[in-house]
């Protein structure tokens, strides 16, 4: 704990004078350990009593692993090795986890192998006989219909594990569904440190992007943009979890920008709106904005009011949307809320928020999806839980008289759902990026 601290330490002096700097890769080492330990002893008890599973079996192999081992792998392992085999018991007695790995190698420094492959050559006799010794109720496997990422057990080891389990085990065993989507969506308060660190390098970089050090007027293109930012990066020891996007929209006749990955324009101009969609991974968590900017004509000091008023209205309606969280409604209810207060606000509004962190499309509720405006099943019906991260993604068309046509006004942050409300991880755009000035 004390390490701990001191890394924190660190880490705030970091932000407050270097603001885009970030960690060595033996330094990230202790910190996701740390956060690891703290996951594994103090959120899993609760979260398996709560979901009433009182044995977890993760089952994977090298190369073809499963999506929850991203969780769980440790800091200097890239891979999981051989066939990996956890098993996390609760202990009701004393509210704690029992883990081990029934593996040739212990699980890094924190879950111990045990498993003598000298008294018991076979490794899922081996498993057996632990569960025999462990007696749980209810054994979850991560198997899932809704949620690719709670659905990782290969059909091989599925029918592995099932042909060596005897019925009076088979019949404990259920879709760790609730538990793992639980797991993966849920953050502690020292990822929040982290993630606010995150966020801010993310902005640093949007923000460096949109401006003249990198876009120069008439000269450069939006694809020019997109791999400056993909080296910025990778100078930065850092990785993005998709391809960004940068599209501009302006008066000039033209399709509406519209989901399509097809660029209506390509060197950027003054006059245009220019628009970002970028995320990074950093320290297991992950990243996701979309923000504006705007390129000053000759003579202009700022974006002129008719975009600052859409950029208004887009602002609102993240309002409207993170004002009806609430815990226990599912994302299909406030999605169906949202949308009804925005349009009897006059907004056009489009909603697609989603879950964020260890993955950047990860598991918990949806609040609708881009081409889904209604009822999205599955993933929509899932009931929002608090300590859980979201990105906020969504647009508002605006009719622009001054260009006689629509833009959209495309907008995405990362915000935190707590018992004491919602708020953005690390602010949110209120104004355009000025390219030139």
């Amino acid at each position: 704990m004390r390490n701990f601290l001191l890394f924190f330490t660190l880490l705030f002096f970091t932000i407050d004078c270097f603001p885009q700097a970030v960690l060595s890769l033996k330094e990230r080492v202790s910190a996701i350990e740390d956060i690891q330990k703290d996951r594994l002893e103090n959120l899993l008890p609760k979260l398996m009593k709560r979901e009433k599973i009182d044995c977890w079996i993760i089952i994977t192999r090298e190369y073809n692993e499963d999506p929850i081992i991203k969780s769980l792998l440790p800091p200097t392992w890239l891979n999981a090795r051989r066939r990996t085999i956890l098993v996390f018991t609760l202990i009701d007695s004393s509210n704690k986890v029992d883990m081990a790995a029934i593996t040739r190698y212990s699980f890094g420094n924190l879950i111990k192998s045990v498993w003598n492959k000298n008294k018991e050559p076979d490794q899922m006799n081996a498993l057996v006989d632990y569960l025999k010794l462990k007696n749980p109720k209810k054994i979850g496997i991560n198997v899932s219909k809704t949620y690719g990422i709670a659905d990782g057990l290969s059909v091989t080891d599925h029918q592995l594990l099932m042909n060596y389990l005897p019925d009076s085990i088979k019949s404990k065993i259920v879709s760790s569904e609730p538990l793992a989507v639980s797991w993966i969506e849920t953050r502690t308060q020292k990822e929040m440190i982290l993630f606010s660190h995150l966020t801010e390098i993310t902005h640093n970089v949007i923000k460096e992007a949109f401006s003249t050090d990198v876009i120069t007027p008439g000269v450069t293109t939006t694809d020019d943009v997109v791999w400056w930012m993909r080296e910025k990066v990778s100078s930065m020891g850092l990785k993005t979890w998709f391809h960004p996007t940068v599209d501009v929209q302006r008066a000039d006749d033209s399709d509406l920008y519209a989901f399509d990955a097809k660029q209506k324009f390509d060197i950027i101009q003054p006059g245009d709106l220019v628009h970002c969609d970028f995320g990074i991974t950093y320290l297991n968590l992950n990243t996701d904005c979309q923000q504006l900017g705007y390129v000053l004509k000759p003579n202009e000091i700022d974006a002129p009011k008719y975009l600052k008023e859409g950029l208004k209205a887009g602002n609102l309606l993240e309002d409207i949307l993170t004002n009806n969280f609430k815990v226990g409604i599912t994302g299909n209810e406030i999605l169906r809320i949202s949308r009804e207060k925005a349009i009897d606000k006059g907004l056009r509004p489009q909603i697609y928020t989603h879950p964020l962190g260890l993955f950047g499309h990860s598991a918990g509720t949806i609040f609708g999806m881009w081409d889904n405006q209604g009822f999205v099943p599955g993933t929509g019906e899932w009931k929002l839980n608090v300590n859980t991260a979201y990105a906020i993604e969504l647009n508002t068309k605006v009719y622009i008289k001054e260009w006689g046509k629509d833009v959209r006004i495309m907008l995405e942050e990362p915000g935190f759902f707590s018992k004491d409300g919602f708020r953005y991880i690390n602010k949110r755009q209120k104004k355009f990026h000025l390219i030139g000035e």
